[in-house]
């Protein structure tokens, strides 16, 4: 079978990005978010796995990289279990950067460390069903604790997710600031976090942990665009990054696909990129 095409970055910046991750693949770190980047998009998050040929093609590539990074919004244990990826010799090198950062999993020690929960997000956990019931008890709106780092209303199972999602804003909000945190929109989802603490953040840290030469980052939702500035902020300084948009449909953000070098059809599309991008790094 004839190795697939990486496709070409749209920009000069990213074309650079790519330009050096093929250059010098074991000084790339590859970084991806994880819900509708690694795992389609699904009604009920806790039924997400990654894309059936998420693994294998990270498999394929990573030993070839400096380093892998999940960075996700999700508890890092749970991406770690939702994504398959413990036990997978070839990926000895991923990292699962969870609650932005806040919690890690190294695959080569299998150990977790994790900052504890937040006393604003337990507050507001506990806030939150009243809360709602006062705020218009939408039907289907329905509430995820993110293991004490945060806490998210969705609204995708509302009769009007749109409309949900609206009149929820500014009240989630202001709950979100009696208890120092701030709110992070995203598709049909209002997540309530501590302030300072993004996939940015996580992402700068990680990077000059381990001296990286060039970095890829892949996202589909708000939540990324932390990540994204921060790839943006890294260049300025001399450091190649390819930014990637996991563009999902008609719902996707186009704050985000606009500012990224490359955007590819959803997990699908990633998985592809992953894989042309060790069919290349492979045979070079």
């Amino acid at each position: 079978m004839a190795s697939a095409e990486i496709p070409t970055p749209t920009t000069p910046e990213g074309k650079e990005g790519l330009a050096a991750l093929l250059a010098q693949p074991h000084r790339a770190v590859v970084a991806l978010d994880f819900d509708g980047t690694l795992a389609p998009i699904v009604a009920d998050p806790e039924q997400a796995r990654a894309h059936p040929g998420a693994v294998p093609a990270l498999a394929r590539l990573a030993p070839h990289l400096a380093a892998v990074a999940v960075v996700t919004g999700r508890p890092a244990g749970v991406a770690v279990r939702y994504g398959g990826f413990a036990g997978v010799a070839a990926l000895d090198r991923l990292v699962v950067l969870g609650h932005y950062g806040a919690e890690r999993w190294d695959a080569h020690t299998a150990e977790m460390h994790n900052a504890g929960a937040h006393p604003g997000v337990t507050a507001v956990r506990a806030e939150l069903p009243g809360f709602l019931d006062r705020n218009g008890a939408w039907q289907g709106t329905w509430i995820e604790d993110k293991g004490g780092r945060a806490v998210a209303v969705h609204t995708r199972r509302t009769e009007d997710p749109d409309a949900a999602f609206e009149a929820l804003r500014a009240p989630l909000s202001g709950l979100a600031a009696q208890h120092g945190l701030m709110v992070e929109p995203g598709r049909y989802v209002l997540e309530l976090r501590p302030p300072g603490v993004d996939k940015g953040v996580a992402l700068a840290a990680y990077l000059r942990e381990v001296d990286a030469g060039c970095v890829l980052y892949g996202g589909d939702d708000l939540g990324d665009l932390a990540a994204f500035a921060a790839v943006q902020e890294l260049r300025e300084q001399g450091l190649p990054g390819l930014l990637v948009a996991s563009a999902g449909g008609a719902d996707s953000p186009k704050e985000l696909t606009s500012q990224a070098d490359l955007v590819v059809p959803g997990p699908a599309g990633v998985v592809a990129l992953l894989d042309a991008l060790a069919d290349v790094i492979s045979t070079a």
